[in-house]
C-alpha cells in the first residue's frame, strides 16, 4: 500500500537559519515527546542533533538536561 505525502514525515535537513525537505511530508515527530509538528509550525530544532522540538520549553529542556 502506497502512503500519501500527508500521512507520511516529512524528512528534513536542519539548518542553522532553517530547514530543508529531503523527503515531502506534512509533519516531523518532536524527538523528545513524538508528538506530530506540522513543518507550517516547526520553529525549534537543533542543527547538531538535526532533531525537531514541538515548543521552545522542549527545546530547551532537551539542550540543557539532555532528555
Amino acid at each position: 500500500m502506497l502512503m500519501s505525502s500527508s500521512s507520511q514525515p516529512a524528512k528534513l535537513q536542519y539548518g542553522p537559519n532553517g530547514f530543508r525537505v529531503l523527503r515531502a511530508g506534512q509533519h516531523v515527530f518532536c524527538a523528545v515527546t513524538g508528538e506530530a509538528i506540522p513543518l507550517e509550525e516547526l520553529r525549534y530544532w537543533d542543527v547538531e542533533r538535526q532533531e525537531p522540538y514541538a515548543s521552545a520549553e522542549i527545546a530547551t529542556k532537551r539542550l540543557t538536561d539532555g532528555v
